[in-house]
Parts: structure tokens; C-alpha cells; sequence
């Protein structure tokens, strides 16, 4: 199927430099791939190779650590200053998104800030249970113990529902989103199915 004449895999394609423009920061695309890294390794590896899940455990909280402070210090689309206005707007966006009107961003949209939020947060609460229960004072205290089962099992859909969002936007958009995590480089254009949100408040 085509959409406005146009072959969507040719939409995929490798962009021109020239039609792109510089979004996500070296530090910020190394976070992101690092960190979705270790979670599938901290994922797979309790109570099976325990050494490792607290590696990866402590690696995470670094991580955090990381960003946290990256959202303040980082370049433009890395920072948190827009996330209170962008939080505001994720009602009115995802209801345009079921018309498949997704608005043109070139940092995260509204729904992808949403997402961040509530990862980071789960994040945090995980790691930081998982590593509150290898000391003497927490050590096998039942609520420490639940918090971090029940954080850990809610961050698997909440992943499958960041991809799968990756992917509608990147199908509507007619842009490759995941590459551009990769490349740090977003199109210029607006896409044929956008509204005429701005770019970037």
C-alpha cells in the first residue's frame, strides 16, 4: 500500500545529510543503547547468574545517575525543560494519533515524553530496590523484595509499548525513528500525515 503516491520503504530510506538536522547528542545515544542493554541483561539473568544481575543493577543505576544529570547539562533535546509543557499536551496527542495526525517534533513528541518519564521513574524504583536488597539493613524485607519484582515485570510492557510506538510514529511519519537514535540525525521536512504543530516549543 502507498500512501500520497509515494513507495513507503522509499520513505525509509537512507535520508540525505543535507534533508537532516542534528537532534540527539553522542552522550544521549549511548545512554539510550547502553541502558536498553542492561535492562535485557538484568532481565535475563536473576537468579540465574546473580553476579551479573547486580552488575547490571548497579551499571543502571550509574546510568540514571547519568541522565539525570544530563537533562540539565546536556544539549537542546536532551534536556528536561520542556517536559512539563510536553506532559500537558499527551492527552491532545494521543488523541490526534488516532487519526493518525502525529504533529512534527524533532525532539521527542508528547507520548514519547510521557514514556520517558515513566520509564526513568520505574527505572529508578527498580534499581534502586534491587540494590536496597543485597545490604544488611533491607536484606529480605518483604516490601523491598515485592517493589522490586513488581517494578521489574511492569517495565517489560512498558518497553513492548515504547517500540511499538517507535514504530506507528516512524510508519506515519514516513521516518525512521530508531535510526535516528542511532545517527543522532532527524529529516528537516514535515511529513504528508502531520499536523501543523510546531516543530519544537
Amino acid at each position: 500500500m502507498t500512501m500520497h503516491g509515494t513507495n513507503p520503504r522509499a520513505s525509509l530510506r537512507d535520508p540525505d545529510p543535507a534533508e537532516t538536522v542534528q537532534v540527539w547528542d553522542l552522550p544521549l545515544r549511548l545512554w539510550h543503547w547502553m541502558l536498553a542493554i542492561l535492562v535485557l541483561v538484568a532481565w535475563v539473568t536473576p537468579n540465574v547468574h546473580d553476579g551479573l544481575h547486580r552488575l547490571a543493577g548497579y551499571a543502571i543505576l550509574g546510568l540514571l545517575a547519568f541522565r539525570l544529570v544530563w537533562g540539565v547539562l546536556g544539549t537542546r533535546h536532551s534536556r528536561f525543560r520542556s517536559l512539563g509543557v510536553r506532559l500537558r499536551a499527551t492527552p491532545a496527542y494521543l488523541w490526534n494519533l488516532r487519526r493518525g495526525r502525529t504533529g512534527r517534533y524533532l525532539g521527542l513528541n508528547p507520548a514519547g515524553t510521557a514514556m520517558q518519564l515513566a520509564l526513568l521513574l520505574l527505572l529508578i524504583v527498580s534499581a534502586a530496590t534491587g540494590a536496597m536488597q543485597v545490604t544488611v539493613r533491607f536484606f529480605g524485607i518483604w516490601w523491598v523484595e515485592d517493589t522490586h519484582e513488581a517494578t521489574s515485570y511492569l517495565l517489560i510492557p512498558l518497553v513492548v509499548l515504547h517500540v511499538a510506538g517507535v514504530v506507528l510514529v516512524s510508519r506515519l511519519q514516513r521516518e525512521n525513528l530508531a535510526r535516528a537514535m542511532l545517527t543522532g540525525r532527524k529529516l528537516l521536512r514535515r511529513g504528508p500525515r502531520t499536523t501543523t504543530t510546531p516543530v519544537d516549543r
